[in-house]
C-alpha cells in the first residue's frame, strides 16, 4: 500500500487550534534506561520528553520543507510514565504570531497513558524562517 502524501506546511494557512497528528506507543523499560543514561540521572522519571511528541505530531500532519529554529520549550509534567504502558499523544497548533518580522509557530502535544493519566503537556516555539539562524554572527554586506 502506498503512503499517503502529506500536504506541504504553509505557515499562512495553518490555524490556531488545528489538530495535528496523533499516535500511540508503548514506553519500554529500555527507553527509560536509555534516557536515564543520556541525561546521566539513574532516577530520571520523565523519559517521554526525549520522544519529541510535538515534532512527531507536526510531521504526521504536514510535509514541513520550511524547516524551523527551536526558539523555546515549555513542559508541564504531571504523572511519571510507567514502563509497559501505552502512551497516547495528540498534537495541535497552539499559537502563531510574528515578532521582529519573524513568523513563530507554537505546537502543543499532550501525552496520556492507557489509564487516562495525564503525563505531560509540551509547547514548542519554532521560528519558521530557519535562514535567520546565524545572521547576528554572520551579517551580510
Amino acid at each position: 500500500m502506498a503512503e499517503q502524501e502529506l500536504p506541504l506546511f504553509d505557515y499562512n494557512e495553518v490555524e490556531v487550534g488545528e489538530e495535528l497528528g496523533s499516535y500511540e506507543y508503548v514506553l519500554t523499560q529500555e527507553m527509560v534506561d536509555i534516557y536515564r543514561r543520556a541525561v546521566d540521572d539513574p532516577d530520571a522519571v520523565f523519559p517521554t520528553i526525549a520522544v519529541k511528541h510535538d515534532a512527531t505530531s507536526l510531521a504526521l500532519a504536514y510535509d514541513d520543507q520550511t524547516g524551523s529554529i527551536n526558539a523555546g520549550n515549555e513542559v508541564d509534567l504531571f504523572n511519571p510514565p510507567v514502563p509497559g504502558k501505552k502512551i497516547s499523544v495528540t498534537g495541535r497548533i497552539h499559537d502563531k504570531f510574528v515578532r521582529r518580522e519573524k513568523p513563530y509557530l507554537v505546537i502543543e502535544a499532550t501525552a496520556t497513558d492507557e489509564d487516562g493519566r495525564l503525563i505531560e503537556k509540551m509547547r514548542t516555539y519554532q521560528i519558521k524562517k530557519p535562514e535567520e539562524l546565524g545572521k547576528k554572527w554572520h551579517p551580510q554586506g
